[in-house]
Parts: structure tokens; C-alpha cells; sequence
């Protein structure tokens, strides 16, 4: 799509930063069921990777960061945050889904650091790793469901 006269971008021009500020905004409802369908498809991923780690490596069983109501938590927490930024971020761009996926990867890359601190401080390296496959699960998960779940507005 080429840039028109009455269209302005600001940044880096991959971002198609142009402002709409709310004319591209998704469906309020779209947004709520996707979040929704979010927290609980993470969830369930992160319940099969803790199962699989434990059934794959024994010596996991009983590690606290495997615990449901340990990892159900933090990933209800992540996945709001993400799902509540797919319609701010849908006020800087017609094109949001660039800008979301950019944001996704960093925000994944970041959450790397506090399994990387407790691999730091002695945890089981097998389990960590379990961990940080859990963060690029919310990931993966979370970006189709709300782009694709509650599109922006043409």
C-alpha cells in the first residue's frame, strides 16, 4: 500500500506509524473474546510443556515454577498486558500488526531475563529451558489470537 499525500508516517517507515487514533480501533467485544481465548490457549500450553518436562525429565517433578497456580498467574498476567496492547497500539497505526509483532518479540526476549537470573542463582538448567519455552509459547500464542481474533478496522 503506497503512501498518499493526506497520509503522514512517523518512524521508521516499516512501522507505518500514521496516527489514526481510534478510526482503526478493533471491536471492543473482538477484543474481550480474544483475550479470553489468549489467557486460556496460554495457559493450556504452558500446563503441556510443565506435564511433557515432567513426563521427559522426572527429576523436574515437584519444581516449583511447574506448579499451576505458579505459572497460571504470571502467564494471566503477561497475556492481559499483551492482549490490553493490541488495541493501544492499534491507535498508532492503520498497518498494527507490524508494530505488535516487533513489540511481541522484544517482550519475549526480555521475559528471558528472570529465567536467565534464576538459571543464575542454580536452577536446573533442563527446567529453565522448559521456562523460556513457555514465554516463546505465549508468544506464538497471543499475537494471532488478538491480530486475527479482533482485527483493526479498514
Amino acid at each position: 500500500m503506497s503512501t498518499t499525500s493526506t497520509q503522514r508516517l512517523y518512524g521508521p517507515r516499516f512501522l507505518r506509524v500514521d496516527l489514526p487514533l481510534g478510526r482503526a480501533q478493533p471491536r471492543p467485544l473482538r477484543v474481550i473474546v480474544s483475550l479470553i481465548i489468549a489467557v486460556i490457549l496460554s495457559i493450556a500450553a504452558c500446563w503441556a510443556l510443565a506435564a511433557a518436562a515432567i513426563v521427559l525429565m522426572p527429576s523436574t517433578a515437584g519444581y516449583e515454577h511447574f506448579r499451576f497456580t505458579d505459572y497460571a498467574r504470571l502467564t494471566i498476567i503477561g497475556v492481559v498486558i499483551a492482549g490490553v496492547a493490541w488495541p493501544i497500539v492499534t491507535l498508532l497505526s492503520t498497518h498494527a500488526h507490524r508494530m505488535y509483532l516487533l513489540a511481541d518479540i522484544i517482550v519475549v526476549l526480555v521475559s528471558f531475563a528472570p529465567d536467565l537470573w534464576i538459571l543464575r542463582g542454580g536452577q536446573p538448567i533442563p527446567a529453565v529451558i522448559v521456562l523460556m519455552l513457555m514465554h516463546v509459547a505465549l508468544g506464538v500464542i497471543t499475537y494471532p489470537v488478538m491480530v486475527y481474533g479482533a482485527p483493526q478496522r479498514r
